[in-house]
């Protein structure tokens, strides 16, 4: 299968090119980017010399339709709403990576993105791509919108004990940290690395773009109009997300009765890996693999539950997911390409 990446300059763009290039199914026969259209990938990313010979491609629809099966749009949101329409309607599939298609209502999407929205018939059609949940949904779509890396992290975490009652989901808090390739390859005052290194710092509290995202999600299983409380930080590391979250058990659990709800619940599931009691996971122990490993602590003395949650952010929080997403949508084993140990130390 012919598949074409836009935005090929970005650290999603080449984390996907990187898996893509174990896929047996699957050639890159495009990459996209209107920035840096004739450069060699190689100029770009001297890694890849030797290995990959790209020479990235300006954005032409016609030439891109007639020649490949499936569209992977790794850009800033605002970009896919004006190409993936017109991808759609000549039958090739797309799968965004940006937020242009994940949130329902459009009127959230402009405040919380700061922007118009994509065209309201493909924001409906467009499926939510969190694969563990949706999984019949995303084999017949012909859109995927995958989700942020936050959410991941976070849905992955709570949406089985929500769904089977155990949590109170007005008091759920998220603690949300993120390495620095989370804000992408753009230069900014908060990734400068006198700023980053030897520091931490909270950012977007109580306006992060993800968090109408979560509320959508949890709705969407529970049926229960839900505000979460979700603060991000900013961590002096590469890669890697952990989300600590925290919610009011409704009935006296153990840790032990707890996990054993995220093993049944998972239990077909390869990339979701529920640690044992006393086992909380740590970023490295996924750094450049498509898991996310759960971690969980039931207080008797508090009546809370504490959820450790981590993935890497550019795996199994956007690229890895995305292709994930694509073996669903074309019959293939979840695993096909994905299967890589994580990389450690």
């Amino acid at each position: 299968m012919k598949v074409a990446i836009v935005g090929g300059t970005g650290y999603g763009s080449i984390e996907l090119i990187r898996l893509l290039q174990m896929h047996p199914h699957v050639e890159v026969s495009a990459i996209v980017s209107h920035s840096q259209s004739e450069s060699a990938l190689a100029d770009i990313y001297p890694h890849v010399t030797g290995v990959l010979n790209y020479t990235l491609e300006s954005m032409d629809i016609a030439k891109i339709k007639e020649s490949i099966d499936l569209v992977f749009f790794a850009t800033p949101s605002g970009i896919s709403m004006k190409y993936a329409p017109e991808f759609i309607e000549n039958g090739v599939k797309c799968i965004d990576l940006s937020g242009d298609f994940r949130l329902k209502n459009l009127d959230e999407y402009e405040q919380w993105y700061k922007g118009s929205p994509a065209p309201k018939t493909f924001v409906e059609s467009a499926v939510y791509g969190l694969s563990e949940f949706y999984e019949n949904q995303i084999k017949s779509a012909s859109l995927i919108a995958n989700p942020g890396c936050y959410p991941t992290a976070t849905l992955l975490a709570i949406l089985p004990i929500l769904k089977l009652g155990i949590i109170d989901p007005n008091t759920i808090v998220i603690d949300g940290k993120t390495g620095a390739s989370g804000a992408g390859r753009g230069l900014s005052l908060s990734t400068h690395y006198t700023e980053l290194n030897d520091n931490v710092r909270a950012y977007k509290i109580g306006e992060h773009q993800h968090t109408p995202e979560m509320e959508q999600t949890i709705y969407t299983e529970t049926n229960q109009r839900t505000k979460v409380t979700f603060s991000t930080h900013l961590l002096p590391m590469t890669r890697g997300i952990m989300c600590t979250i925290y919610a009011t058990l409704n009935e006296p659990l153990s840790t032990a009765d707890v996990l054993q709800q995220y093993r049944e619940f998972y239990q077909n599931q390869p990339f979701v890996r529920v640690r044992s009691e006393g086992n909380l996971p740590t970023t490295k122990e996924v750094y450049g693999s498509n898991f996310c490993d759960i971690g969980v602590h039931a207080d008797d003395r508090t009546g809370r539950v504490t959820i450790v949650s981590v993935i890497d952010n550019l795996v199994k929080g956007a690229s890895g997911q995305a292709i994930q997403n694509m073996n669903i949508m074309n019959g293939w084993n979840q695993t096909t390409g994905l299967m890589q140990l994580p990389v450690y130390p």
